[in-house]
């Protein structure tokens, strides 16, 4: 059991410390919007998933733009956390957000539609 707290507590840093990187150390346009939504490191530490999102939607070029960025984020992983293997880095595209925001504008169509059919009759 503490196994998956260690890594969930590796995990936490990771986002952390990536959030930080890409935020003031990543010139490429491609990574300007990305924000990291999370981290899921394996029980062996020797990858590890990195979800992220983009605010304009631009995903793909988000992604080519992270894994080519990959090997500069891991080497400067490996110096601010004392780990005795870093994972490599896997950049997922995460949805989540997408998703929710569609379903807010859903239920905002609804709730209109609602109210229009309400002040009708």
């Amino acid at each position: 059991m503490s196994n998956f707290a260690r890594t969930d507590r590796v995990a936490q840093q990771i986002q952390r410390e990536l959030a930080e990187l890409v935020r003031l150390e990543i010139n490429d346009p491609r990574v300007r919007l990305v924000t990291i939504t999370g981290v899921e490191v394996a029980n062996d530490y020797s990858h590890a998933k990195v979800f992220f999102t983009r605010l304009d939607g631009k995903h793909e070029e988000a992604q080519q733009g992270l894994e080519r960025a990959g090997g500069f984020l891991r080497s400067q992983l490996a110096r601010s956390l004392k780990l005795r293997i870093m994972p490599q880095l896997h950049f997922v595209y995460d949805a989540s957000v997408e998703r929710g925001s569609h379903l807010s504008q859903l239920i905002d169509q609804a709730v209109a539609s609602d109210k229009q059919h309400s002040d009708e009759s």
